[in-house]
């Protein structure tokens, strides 16, 4: 549905993307991550129409985004970080004239209002001023316009940025709504959320790919060992030393009172010798399992600790 290929941008002496390719398929949810600067943005803008690439190519659902550019904008619907709101209008004026902007059929117009306003829940709302909603409800609107005239993908740029922690939350749930009829592309600093929604990530750092996968194939990937959490009831001066002469055992730190991060060598199973050692020491075993490498693990990895490969 979408295929990028070796996509570069430049403004001025300065590359902002840099030989970028990869593809998503009708369906997917895929979280789109980066520190600021990394190329997020752009991308999006490109994929939206708004910004034109310096070299590669870019196709969505077969058309090309610089041949025919208003096929492709029939069949995305776009959510800038900022929402492209009139403050004067009502949100049922607003969305009747984004329906128009959108070739959506007079006679259908009416009807695509209401099943927007209906799937953002917007009802309640929908003859008052946008400049004096919350911003909660403006999200709504932003995504309402979005989804308009029923496009086949939707490009979410920090969709929850501003709100507050209940307005995410009804956000995240819209959103994994529209994911069970759209293919979507979000970009969210709030990497939980990115973890919630999407099957799969692309994670850019310098204008560069760093990573393309599902969460559990960078786990993967990325493992050079295995992590366990203990937990023990009745905890000593020297237990982290205890713990790290354990035949398997890298490094063990204690992260709260009676609770320990374990890292240990791949492969090497070292929780019977730990339990044992529980026992003998009286220390009482509360919990004992192996942790996963969390997103925000992943991502520390490859933008912070790791060189980032060629694309």
């Amino acid at each position: 549905m979408i295929e990028i290929e070796n996509l570069s941008k430049d403004y001025g002496p300065r590359r902002a993307i840099d030989n970028l390719s990869f593809q998503i398929d009708k369906g997917e949810v895929v979280g789109f991550l980066g520190p600021n600067g990394a190329g997020k943005s752009t991308t999006m803008n490109i994929l939206a129409c708004i910004l034109p690439a310096s070299s590669g190519t870019v196709r969505i659902c077969g058309h090309d985004v610089f041949e025919n550019s208003l096929e492709v904008r029939r069949r995305i619907g776009y959510l800038p970080e900022n929402p492209p709101l009139y403050q004067d209008m009502t949100v049922v004026d607003y969305l009747k004239f984004t329906a128009l902007l959108r070739q959506v059929p007079s006679r259908g117009v009416s009807a695509a209002v209401d099943r927007v306003l209906e799937a953002c829940s917007l009802e309640d709302v929908s003859g008052r001023i946008i400049g004096r909603l919350s911003k909660g409800f403006q999200q709504r609107v932003g995504l309402a316009q979005a989804m308009i005239h029923n496009p086949d993908i939707l490009i979410l740029d920090e969709p929850t940025v501003g709100l507050d922690p209940i307005q995410i939350i009804e956000i995240r749930k819209l959103i994994q709504k529209l994911a069970e009829a759209h293919t979507i592309i979000l970009s969210s600093h709030i990497l939980p959320e990115i973890t919630q929604i999407c099957r799969r990530v692309i994670i850019l750092n310098e204008g560069k790919i760093a990573a393309v996968d599902s969460l559990e194939g960078l786990t993967a990937s990325l493992r050079k060992g295995e992590r366990l959490f203990l937990k023990v009831r009745n905890s000593a001066e020297n237990i982290v030393d205890q713990i790290q002469n354990v035949h398997g055992i890298i490094s063990a730190q204690e992260e709260g009172p009676g609770e320990f991060r374990i890292d240990a060598e791949l492969d090497s199973n070292p929780q019977d010798a730990l339990a044992n050692l529980c026992l003998q020491q009286s220390w009482g075993i509360v919990e004992l399992r192996r942790t996963a490498l969390s997103l925000e693990d992943i991502f520390l990895k490859l933008t912070l600790e790791e060189k980032v490969p060629e694309a």
